[in-house]
């Protein structure tokens, strides 16, 4: 049996009709969700700590004390959520040529003309460009955050340094909230793309419509398999 390119183990086309497409395992998708709270979390705990003006967010949290011993742990286990789904996708997210005729036709995309892209396997380059911008985001947000935590880290770093890696850590959590909010506006923006990470599930249609690469082979190991 050939290998597979473009999709995990657990994902299959389901004998239902109208036809149905496991996306996502179980695992997968409470682990989307708990980086997700754990995100967010980091998100307020984070503004708060960031300015004056954001610090009545500590209340969120049980208060300044409580909000900046929490936040650290939250991220993490962020770290950890991200660190297993990272392990489990990252193949699929590499750059492939299909990618770069894609980004070609990206009035396409953004005009709903997608039967004039090429097809593509289980994640388009958006989709690849905000894995790899969280993966880069994450890795220099932890660089940064281990010599700013003094409770535990007090003589890690000089404090000219402790004071470049506040910048750098400050500078790397707003952009990764702006590909947070990438992330949620294309899966608002394409319909039918929530229930994949809700009831782990697309349409055939969709699958057929944004991922054809990857159905077809779908469709090629539900035939091999049902053929042995």
């Amino acid at each position: 049996m050939a290998p597979r390119k473009f999709s995990e183990p657990t994902d299959r086309i389901l004998g239902t009709r109208p036809v149905e497409v496991r996306r996502y395992g179980a695992f997968i998708r409470v682990n989307h969700w708990f980086g997700a709270i754990c995100f967010v979390l980091l998100m307020l705990s984070g503004f708060a700590l960031f300015h004056p003006s954001f610090f009545g967010l500590t209340a969120l949290f049980g208060g300044g004390q409580t909000t900046r011993w929490i936040h650290p742990f939250l991220g993490i286990a962020l770290v950890i959520s991200f660190a297993a789904m990272f392990i489990q996708l990252v193949r699929l997210n590499i750059l492939r040529r299909e990618d770069l005729v894609w980004t070609a036709h990206i009035a396409d995309v953004i005009t709903g003309h997608e039967e004039r892209l090429p097809e593509l396997g289980k994640y388009n380059f958006g989709q690849k460009v905000v894995f790899w911008g969280m993966f880069w985001l994450i890795l220099a947000l932890v660089a940064t955050g281990i010599p700013m935590w003094v409770q535990y880290f007090p003589d890690l770093v000089s404090i000219p340094t402790r004071r470049i890696a506040i910048l750098i850590h400050s500078i790397s959590a707003v952009l990764i909230v702006l590909v947070f909010i990438l992330h949620v506006f294309a899966a608002l923006w394409t319909r039918g793309t929530i229930r994949a990470m809700t009831r782990g599930t697309v349409t055939g249609g969709w699958a057929w419509l944004h991922h054809r690469k990857w159905l077809r082979e779908l469709a090629g190991r539900r035939g091999t398999n049902a053929a042995e």
